[in-house]
């Protein structure tokens, strides 16, 4: 049998890879706005952002490693048809439609137009040269997922620390002037406006395909052996899980300190770019550049790979390389719509299918508690889609008056997590069914 185990560094280097493919876009944009904005109330607002931003990642990678199975198979638990579409629309958003792209726009807000004159950073022309290129460069690395390890792990992770670090260490060691008041959602509520803010990352959707990603480095490194492979990935998510935080609340608290010298921004690319300039004047720039490159190209790599992948699988007529270049050309063309209209876009999805997403993880942790009965999985996601989904249609300024009445009576609506007491309640009905179709069916046995 070859061999299967893996030294400590190896192990690491899997984590770094790990941290490297969450560690994205969004993750650098939202948490200095979040910063800004959440003012005096940073701490609460942070508190939010890291349970959806790193708790949620964490026990996503946990539950796909210990279930043994994909997104599909845990939502092919209520059924195979929904398993795929569902499955679909999580690997669309994160992959070609949204979070694919965005890693693309980022890249240039941040790297590239900072050092553009005025009159050619308003050009087309300078985005769209850029995410040619930056999308060419992905399909050089997901052309062969078995190299992830040795080519993001073991290279492109260690470098993006440095630079991540330098900049943090510097914003503690000589600070901005200061945050101001809070604004926005943040006033009223920076707990829950932060548990949103954390969708934005898609971390938590990225956690629940990023377990074929590892499983397929894994077998370049001809570990196939099941329970090695779950030990490693959840050594991975531990590692990962340390790294986002570390990330997030460094950023966070280079935006929270940063009103006072910068001034208010609404785009946390702007805020962290102003930022960085104040930090290490130039050199901050050059040093921002490549933490932006580098963080975007590694999750680029890793959503590409993972959504071409399970697109090949769904229909095996189409190449894994095939999918490649068909998500390339797409995610180009939808990068070059500018990021403000990505995030825009992108929300109400989020808030639809995230509630969703989180409830069907947590009963595949708790499944042996309730038997796996599929009426706990059918009952909990239509009570919690009743308000997800409306949710992300209020989102998109799609409103129906009563209805809205009916849900502002929900506990915990208010704070943006009034989908969490219907999914309980679902689960108590779905259990509920499930031992009557238990009972029933053991009646018409005896008979």
């Amino acid at each position: 049998m070859q061999n299967q185990h893996l030294s400590l560094w190896e192990k690491i280097s899997v984590g770094f890879m790990l941290f490297a493919l969450f560690l994205g876009a969004g993750n650098i944009i939202f948490p200095p706005l979040l910063g800004q904005q959440s003012g005096d109330h940073f701490v609460l607002a942070i508190i939010g952002f890291l349970i959806t931003g790193v708790g949620l990642p964490l026990l996503g990678v946990i539950t796909v490693a210990k279930s043994g199975g994909e997104l599909q198979d845990m939502a092919g638990r209520i059924s195979p048809l929904f398993g795929v579409i569902f499955t679909a629309i999580v690997y669309l958003a994160i992959g070609p439609f949204f979070a694919l792209p965005r890693t693309g726009t980022v890249s240039y807000e941040l790297g590239i137009k900072p050092y553009l004159s005025e009159g050619t950073a308003a050009s087309f022309l300078p985005l769209l040269i850029f995410s040619i290129v930056f999308f060419l460069i992905t399909i050089f690395f997901a052309l062969n997922p078995s190299k992830l390890i040795d080519r993001v792990g073991k290279i492109l992770t260690p470098a993006l620390l440095i630079v991540i670090t330098a900049l943090a260490v510097k914003a503690i060691v000589s600070p901005m002037e200061g945050s101001g008041k809070a604004i926005n959602g943040y006033v009223k509520n920076p707990f829950g406006e932060g548990f949103i803010q954390g969708y934005l990352t898609m971390d938590f959707l990225a956690a629940l395909i990023f377990g074929i990603v590892i499983v397929e480095a894994l077998k370049g490194k001809n570990i196939t052996h099941k329970p090695t492979v779950v030990k490693t990935t959840i050594f991975a998510a531990f590692i990962a899980a340390a790294g986002l935080a570390l990330v997030y609340l460094s950023l966070g608290y280079i935006g929270s300190s940063s009103f006072k010298t910068i001034g208010g921004f609404d785009n946390g690319a702007d805020i962290i770019t102003k930022s960085a300039n104040v930090l290490y004047g130039q050199f901050g720039n050059i040093l921002l550049t490549a933490v932006i490159l580098l963080a975007c190209l590694t999750t680029s790599i890793g959503l590409m790979t993972a959504s071409s992948e399970f697109f090949h699988k769904i229909f095996p007529s189409i190449s894994y390389k095939g999918w490649v270049w068909i998500f390339t050309v797409f995610s180009t063309f939808v990068a070059n719509i500018g990021l403000e209209q990505l995030i825009a876009i992108s929300l109400p999805v989020l808030l639809a299918i995230y509630p969703l997403a989180i409830v069907l993880m947590c009963l595949t942790l708790v499944s042996k508690w309730f038997n796996d009965a599929r009426a706990v999985y059918i009952s909990a996601l239509i009570f919690t889609g009743f308000v997800s989904v409306y949710d992300g249609l209020k989102q998109a300024k799609i409103t129906f008056t009563s209805y809205e009445d009916f849900l502002n009576n929900i506990p915990l609506y208010s704070a943006g997590i009034g989908w969490l007491i219907p999914a309980i309640v679902g689960i108590v009905i779905g259990y509920v069914i499930s031992l009557f179709r238990k009972s029933d069916s053991h009646s018409v046995t005896t008979n």
